[in-house]
């Protein structure tokens, strides 16, 4: 299948990235950049946003990046405006902000860190989802996709917190299409698989589970995930609003167009 027959377009959309500066995040600002959306980038690394905004506009889109830390709730509802003012209001988000750390038993894990993590991978996605909401919901829709995990449901070792926020954020998803799909949100739960990302190379060197210890080349490139992203904006999903959906299963690559 071509990208032109599998992927939507996206023009007129305004879209919000989190985590945005490498890996999943970036792959996916760019290919909705490609698809026609404005595209806002967040992340805490103003040097690694600001150049991916700076090639997408070189290239002839609409992009924006504003650095701050996500786990800063009233950070995370002042970048929400500021990308109103800047774009226009949002008709897409991207939850993608995360962390893994701390890695290490329950009893070994440092009361603050294992907070801070829940903070970026839940607190955050709900203070951008709570910022976000209103605007789509006033012009009638939009979609919230949080990228979520197989640790959602799957305990491993060495991932307590982690766990635990993928957790969360996946029972947010279902309650997101519980409150408002009657007023036009379209709400995902997305499970990219793992991807070769800098997440990846902190779990490698920890080897405290079998994922730590699976080789650099059986994970997948971002742009794998990235494709099911914006698949997911188009019209062509509307029967998986409200689910939890793994880049894994052969019937949803079939139609992303990944191969099987």
């Amino acid at each position: 299948m071509s990208e032109s027959e599998a992927l939507p377009r996206l023009d007129g959309a305004v879209a919000v990235i989190t985590g945005a500066s490498r890996g999943i995040g970036a792959a996916t600002a760019r290919l909705l950049a490609a698809r026609g959306a404005a595209v806002a980038l967040t992340a805490r690394s103003a040097e690694a946003i600001d150049g991916i905004a700076r090639d997408l506009r070189g290239a002839g889109g609409r992009a924006v990046a504003i650095a701050g830390d996500i786990g800063d709730l009233g950070w995370v509802e002042a970048m929400l405006r500021e990308v109103t003012e800047t774009l226009g209001t949002p008709t897409i988000l991207v939850n993608n902000a995360g962390m893994v750390g701390p890695i290490g038993h329950i009893l070994d894990c440092d009361p603050a860190e294992w907070a801070r993590n829940v903070t970026v991978n839940l607190l955050g996605a709900f203070a951008a989802l709570r910022a976000a909401l209103p605007g789509m919901v006033a012009q009638g829709g939009g979609t919230v996709i949080n990228v979520s995990s197989g640790a959602a449901e799957n305990a491993y070792e060495g991932w307590s917190a982690y766990c635990a926020g993928k957790a969360g954020l996946a029972m947010l998803t279902r309650s997101i299409h519980l409150e408002y799909a009657g007023q036009g949100i379209r709400a995902f739960g997305f499970r990219p698989g793992t991807v070769d990302t800098e997440m990846q190379g902190e779990i490698r060197t920890s080897g405290i589970n079998p994922v730590s210890r699976m080789p650099r080349e059986a994970h997948a490139p971002p742009e794998h995930p990235a494709r099911v992203i914006a698949w997911l904006c188009g019209p062509q999903a509307e029967d998986l609003v409200g689910r939890e959906l793994t880049i894994r299963a052969p019937e949803l690559r079939a139609r992303v167009g990944l191969p099987s």
